[in-house]
């Protein structure tokens, strides 16, 4: 009789133990990759093909635009959204081989401790991961770009470099800041949320 309960934690922990840990997961996995793989790739898909400088020569353009984005910015975020997702993989694989109830991540201090530290771990990735993306693209997108063209051929030197849709990709850009800090702020929420449970001033689920 009490084989079958052995496969329910697992699936119990499919969706995180507190309120704001739902609604963080509801918004980071819709909201946020949905925004990304699919205006991302409106906004920077054909963005190589578009980047011209003077003169308009095809290598050129490929030397300057790989100076202009040593990373382009969809791989950027799509290796964010990958690391941010592993503490709170590991977590809930390692919940679900032990067969822990969700209702014991927050009774139980010990699986208490090890949850807040995945969270706080998803925080500080997701810090590292705005002051990268502040150093690699900055806060906005200039319609020129002045490129070093003068290891391509001496002649070049400082060569100026059309950005196509500027102003779409500096909206696109301060649309994944607000992602990330919306994404601290629910983390830190759940972690007060995780305490005031603890604490008693909110009744268990």
């Amino acid at each position: 009789m009490g084989r079958p309960n052995n496969t329910t934690p697992g699936l119990r922990l499919l969706r995180p133990p507190t309120v704001i840990g739902q609604f963080h997961t509801l918004f980071f996995g819709s909201v946020r990759m949905f925004f990304l793989g699919v205006l991302g790739f409106a906004v920077y898909g054909n963005e190589a093909l578009h980047f011209s400088c003077e003169p308009d020569k095809r290598e050129v353009n490929l030397f300057c635009y790989n100076q202009f984005r040593p990373i382009t910015p969809q791989v950027f975020w799509a290796l964010q959204l990958v690391t941010v997702l592993i503490p709170g993989a590991v977590f809930h694989l390692y919940a679900a081989c032990r067969n822990i109830e969700q209702e014991d991540i927050l009774q139980k201090p010990t699986y208490t401790v090890f949850y807040i530290l995945s969270v706080l771990l998803r925080i500080v990735l997701e810090v590292v991961a705005f002051w990268l993306q502040s150093h690699l693209f900055g806060f906005q997108v200039n319609p020129l770009y002045r490129c070093d063209a003068g290891a391509l051929d001496k002649k070049f030197n400082i060569t100026r470099c059309m950005v196509p849709e500027h102003f779409e990709k500096t909206i696109f850009l301060i649309a994944m800041y607000t992602f990330t800090v919306i994404t601290v702020i629910l983390c830190v929420a759940e972690i007060f949320e995780i305490l005031c449970r603890r604490l008693g001033f909110l009744n268990n689920q």
